[in-house]
């Protein structure tokens, strides 16, 4: 199922649900399919299995850096298919110095479950914490990467507290809530929507976290007001990448080269050395 319809499928299907935390249940499109693995691509991985807070079994790959590694960067995927068919988005940091931890939410691949926005983030802190004590790990030099609904389950997790190591987050084409997301779709969805693991909720807190926001101008799924809201509602140190002519999570693909994913490892090299990020809006 594409993205888009993913989305438009679940934002739908909401409209007619009279409880909002059902409604959020179908902003969940998971499958179990193998899509493929860093294996594919030659690069060396680990499988991982953690537990989330509620003792749901949830699955990872861990792929060290090709030598020696800078800092571990976790990746969130969004919310069809599963890790397998996500992780080429972030797996190419391996190349660049990286140690990447890419993940499944409850429900997705191999991990237990069923997804819910409070399960989800609470898987997502799980990961953070997984992540921290894995081997090879040094726990100071963690970075954080969510695209689409991973960005708002990334910036959750870490502005409800999930800071410890954490030295920058970078988040591309996500939306600032679920009601904002649902009324886009179909007025008055909005209405049904739970806000209470939203980004917009805790995007401020983020500080003195240096947070990157990426989002394409042509992107139909997720519009770049989403981007622009968190980044007025986030404190310093900021930046806000924006991509012309840009669809959904398309800035770290071959169609754009090295263009953004040069951004985002100069953004994530600057935190790891302390410093601010640059003003890419």
């Amino acid at each position: 199922m594409s993205l888009s319809r993913a989305w438009a499928v679940a934002i739908t299907m909401s409209s007619a649900t009279l409880l909002g935390g059902c409604a959020q249940r179908l902003f969940y499109h998971p499958d179990h399919e193998r899509y493929g693995s860093p294996g594919d691509s030659g690069l060396r991985f680990d499988d991982v299995r953690f537990v989330s807070a509620d003792g749901t079994k949830l699955a990872g790959w861990f792929i060290p850096a090709l030598g020696p590694a800078k800092g571990t960067v976790i990746h969130f995927h969004g919310n069809a298919q599963n890790m397998s068919a996500h992780w080429g988005f972030a797996g190419w940091l391996a190349g660049r110095g990286f140690n990447v931890f890419v993940f499944d939410y409850r429900g997705y691949g191999a991990s237990e479950g069923s997804p819910e926005p409070k399960g989800v983030y609470e898987d997502s802190v799980a990961a953070i914490r997984a992540a921290r004590v894995h081997s090879g790990v040094d726990p100071e030099r963690l970075l954080l990467f969510g695209q689409s609904l991973g960005g708002t389950n990334a910036i959750v997790a870490l502005g409800r507290g999930e800071r410890a190591g954490v030295r920058a987050i970078a988040v591309e084409a996500t939306f600032a809530s679920y009601s904002s997301i649902a009324s886009d779709k179909l007025p008055g969805a909005g209405l049904l929507m739970s806000d209470a693991y939203s980004a917009d909720r805790v995007v401020a807190a983020l500080s003195p976290t240096p947070l990157l926001l990426i989002h394409g101008t042509a992107d139909a799924v997720i519009g770049p007001k989403h981007s622009a809201m968190l980044y007025a509602k986030a404190k310093e140190p900021k930046a806000f990448i924006v991509v012309p002519g840009g669809e959904h999570i398309e800035a770290m693909t071959a169609r754009f080269g090295d263009t953004y994913r040069d951004e985002l490892v100069a953004f994530f090299e600057h935190a790891l050395e302390g410093a601010e990020p640059h003003r890419g809006r």
